[in-house]
């Protein structure tokens, strides 16, 4: 891999680590203010409930790429090494290609649900589906990304990540 395009990748997944961090941090301490103010005060924040929803469902599809880098994702990514090499490779091409072929699948029916259910508002924050909605058709966008960045590895060696051993790579 290029220098170029390894610091390319290296960017891209820094920024979304740092957008997951982002939003588990910002759903925990909604999350605690709002127990919090309830539990001294006898008031909560009426919108704390319905954000840290959201921000749960944005965290979600934008963990899934990381989840799926780490080998968390594809339980039957033991299957491969039951087989000889050359099977095993096969396998393993064909798994990427199902999994691109659902991201794809999954971004275009985000779209498609985003665009028809994106004129309602949330009921306590009053902004509009569209911009929750929007964390599907982005997350597997994501993931697809991460597939096309680790594929060439994972067919190769059987890895998803560069420094990850053998028994992650398979899911234990």
């Amino acid at each position: 891999m290029s220098p170029w395009l390894s610091r390319a990748e290296q960017l891209f997944l820094g920024v979304n680590r740092w957008a997951v961090i982002l939003a588990l941090s910002a759903m925990a301490c909604l999350v605690f203010a709002n127990v919090t103010l309830r539990y001294l005060t006898n008031n909560s924040i009426v919108w704390a409930e319905e954000v840290a929803r959201y921000l749960m469902i944005w965290m979600t599809f934008l963990s899934a790429g990381l989840a799926l880098r780490g080998g968390l994702l594809v339980a039957i990514a033991q299957v491969h090494m039951r087989f000889t090499p050359a099977l095993g490779r096969a396998i393993r091409i064909a798994m990427l290609v199902i999994l691109a072929g659902f991201c794809l699948w999954m971004i275009w029916s985000g779209i498609g649900y985003m665009n028809r259910m994106g004129r309602q508002l949330t009921p306590a924050t009053r902004i509009s589906f569209w911009y929750i909605y929007l964390a599907m058709p982005l997350g597997f966008g994501l993931m697809a990304t991460h597939i096309l960045l680790l594929a060439r590895r994972f067919v190769t060696t059987g890895r998803f990540d560069e420094g990850q051993d053998q028994s992650s790579a398979v899911g234990g």
